[in-house]
């Protein structure tokens, strides 16, 4: 299974109003693990960057002066994300933008969910957290992901953080390793351990009836905070 989690940044808000993308980060997962390969690209919008877009990502007209502008990436982008699921926080933002960017060329593209589906973090966050700050931020830190490093947003840096969260919100993943590190960690194994065969029998300890009740009140309250999704209980039936 081939992912690509992906995010933007803009000069502004709103495409219909003529904004434009700047710049482009996406990670690559295969099989839920990263690959290392990634595509990260700056572009020349042809136009103004909002102050407050700029107070957000940093990113100067100066800067994106000399980058090429989307026209001259759009084959090496769309290369890297055909057949993939897109992985997006507020998806809708990102996809608009670059659907866009391709009905600006003129040249037939299409809309960029004839290439890839599309997952939007944001509304799986919202269905497992509901009644709760889903932004990105909020998400590292519900889910003890380190962005002490993010000052200022960035595409790049945001996919990787995202890449992160994602992976820790759909499977409790934390081992984030290259393709082969993990492999080679379980190669350090040297051997076998038996249980002998007259070994005491382990004792088994029932939960008191207090306890039982205790623990069923707390499936209740993860199966409504979770909008009937606490496994526990669907095991149950």
């Amino acid at each position: 299974m081939r992912q690509i989690v992906l995010d933007t940044e803009t000069t502004g808000l709103e495409p219909s109003q003529g904004h434009r993308i700047i710049e482009i980060g996406c990670v690559e997962l295969v099989n839920r693990k990263l690959t290392g390969n990634h595509y990260h690209q700056y572009l020349q919008p042809d136009r103004e960057i909002d102050e407050g877009a700029i107070e957000v990502h940093g990113i100067s007209n100066e800067f994106l002066m000399d980058k090429p502008v989307f026209a001259d990436a759009v084959e090496d982008f769309m290369s890297f994300i055909k057949g993939a699921e897109l992985i997006i926080h507020n998806a809708p933002f990102d996809v608009g933008f670059i659907n866009h960017e391709l009905k600006l060329l003129n040249k037939n593209y299409g809309q960029v969910e004839e290439y890839c589906t599309v997952l939007d973090t944001l509304m799986l966050a919202r269905k497992m957290h509901p009644g709760q700050k889903n932004s990105l931020d909020a998400l590292c830190k519900r889910y003890d992901v380190d962005n002490s490093h993010r000052e200022l947003h960035g595409a790049l840096l945001d996919a990787e953080i995202l890449a992160d969260v994602y992976l820790l919100m759909t499977g409790g993943q934390t081992s984030l390793l290259l393709g082969g590190q993990e492999e080679s960690l379980q190669n350090t194994v040297t051997g076998i351990r038996y249980v002998a065969k007259d070994r005491p029998r382990l004792k088994v300890i029932k939960a008191t009836d207090a306890e039982q009740v205790a623990h069923e009140a707390r499936l209740s309250a993860i199966g409504e905070a979770s909008g009937g999704n606490c496994l526990w209980e669907n095991l149950k039936d």
